[in-house]
């Protein structure tokens, strides 16, 4: 009876791993649910903790709306400096300390295109060097410098496009993996409930330790090895 509960407690602990909601779930539910405080709220931030792929991801999002941004405001004839503070105040950015040096060249008269160099993150950072280049080319040789943010802005909008739909490719073999690695905790479920005692064998004895260790370290080696191939495949 006692195997049978722990072996039904790490069916469903394996099964809510598996079908944790990600990160966009996350988000509508919390924009969703107006000025109600979340519950749980150490876990929502356990689901939705920056990571450097998320952070990527942000940046990448946020220098396509800055682009698209820009161009709005210098097609409604503003000033660049102008309009890039103006879209700069309207684009969420993920850490906006970062672009304050942009800001403040911005509205100074500085020189933008370094602040923007040294603002964009190692990770994410493509939309702004390009930005930073189209800020160049527009100061130096005076070409218009709408035409080229809206040419970054579509580049951008292009690749963000691309690197959704590889997402989406990839997430039938995630899935397939996540479900072979919930199958073992199924099959000690079964055995459970057959009165096969699968966790006294697991936990009694040195060859039921063995497999039991070379399981799950097959188990992580195979969610790792997938994990590895979707992100390079992304990437």
């Amino acid at each position: 009876m006692t195997g049978a509960l722990i072996a039904a407690l790490s069916t469903a602990c394996a099964v809510w791993l598996w079908t944790a909601p990600d990160t966009p779930t996350t988000r509508l539910a919390r924009l969703t649910a107006g000025g109600q405080k979340p519950r749980w709220k150490s876990l929502s931030r356990l689901l939705t903790r920056p990571t450097p792929a998320r952070c990527a991801e942000s940046w990448r999002r946020a220098s396509t709306e800055l682009c698209q941004a820009l161009s709005a405001e210098l097609s409604a004839g503003r000033t660049p400096g102008e309009a890039l503070t103006r879209a700069m105040a309207a684009v969420d950015v993920p850490g906006p300390e970062t672009l304050r040096p942009v800001i403040a060249a911005a509205r100074d008269g500085g020189d933008v295109s370094a602040a923007l160099l040294s603002s964009a993150p190692p990770q994410g950072g493509e939309g702004l060097r390009q930005l930073a280049a189209c800020w160049e080319v527009g100061v130096t040789v005076g070409a218009g410098l709408a035409a080229l943010v809206e040419r970054v802005g579509s580049t951008l909008r292009t690749a963000q496009a691309h690197r959704q739909d590889v997402a989406a490719q990839l997430a039938g073999p995630r899935t397939t993996a996540r479900l072979l690695a919930v199958l073992p905790a199924l099959g000690l479920l079964m055995a459970a409930a057959l009165n096969m005692r699968p966790l006294d064998f697991l936990f009694g004895s040195l060859p039921g330790l063995m497999c039991l260790t070379a399981g799950i370290a097959l188990d992580v080696c195979g969610l790792w090895w997938t994990n590895r191939m979707a992100a390079r495949a992304q990437a």
